[in-house]
């Protein structure tokens, strides 16, 4: 199980945000590429980008970022959502160095694109589905569909997608632990792997999603809690590969 680190890009600068408002911001960097290398040094195997003002817009705002981290680290698995709508824009991330681009409005709202994505670029696709008691979300969290989580994960079950982000808006930045229970649910119904995120507060949290690993739980993305000092990036990843052997 990959501990993976959250870099939250907003007006240029790594942020946490609670539960997805935008007004509920903390800064915890104005150099973002400094800051995944602070995870880099830390042991981190992936990282997850976020591209906050783009999820609003609908397109990327906060793109050259992301370009100069993948760049920075050109062997390092990386992951982005946020504004990714349309071919092109896969394709830019791509060709920049990324690895994986998340998919999530466009997901609840075309699941065909999603299909023909997975076509196109093979092995390169993540599904985000973020849900608010059990509802997904869309437009950067601002709008709450009629589409259960598990049903949308159900859409792409042979898709070809290579995992699906989990978020649980409500404990997002809170500091209030993971939600398990659900996480493991979608990924048992959905047969897909599935990364955790949401709520990852400390090494509880970690131990409580390596318990049910075997579920389909490949990765814990944290944000917060590494930037506040409740987990260690390092200690966790450790953990994780001596439960593995």
């Amino acid at each position: 199980m990959l501990i993976i680190p959250a870099i939250d890009l907003k007006d240029g600068k790594c942020v946490r945000l609670k539960q997805g408002r935008m007004d509920d911001s903390t800064v915890f960097s104005d150099d973002p590429v400094s800051m995944a290398s602070k995870w880099v040094e830390a042991g981190c195997r992936r990282l997850h980008l976020v591209d906050l003002n783009g999820a609003f817009a609908g397109e990327p705002v906060n793109g050259e970022i992301v370009s100069a981290i993948a760049r920075k680290y050109p062997d390092l698995p990386i992951q982005i959502g946020g504004g990714i709508r349309d071919f092109d824009t896969i394709e830019h991330y791509l060709k920049a160095g990324v690895q994986y681009v998340i998919i999530g409005t466009k997901a609840v709202k075309d699941p065909e694109f999603v299909k023909q994505a997975c076509q196109e670029f093979a092995g390169h696709i993540i599904v985000g589905i973020d849900a608010k008691d059990g509802w997904v979300a869309t437009e950067g969290w601002a709008d709450i569909s009629t589409v259960q989580a598990a049903d949308l994960a159900l859409k792409f079950k042979d898709a070809g997608v290579s995992s699906i982000v989990y978020t649980d808006i409500a404990r997002d930045g809170m500091m209030q632990g993971v939600n398990v229970e659900a996480t493991a649910h979608l990924a048992k119904v959905s047969g897909l792997p599935v990364i955790a995120s949401g709520g990852v507060t400390n090494m509880d949290d970690i131990k409580r999603l390596r318990e049910v690993s075997d579920a389909g739980i490949v990765g814990a993305i944290t944000g917060r809690a590494i930037y506040e000092g409740t987990l260690d990036v390092k200690e966790a990843q450790d953990y994780c590969d001596s439960q593995a052997s």
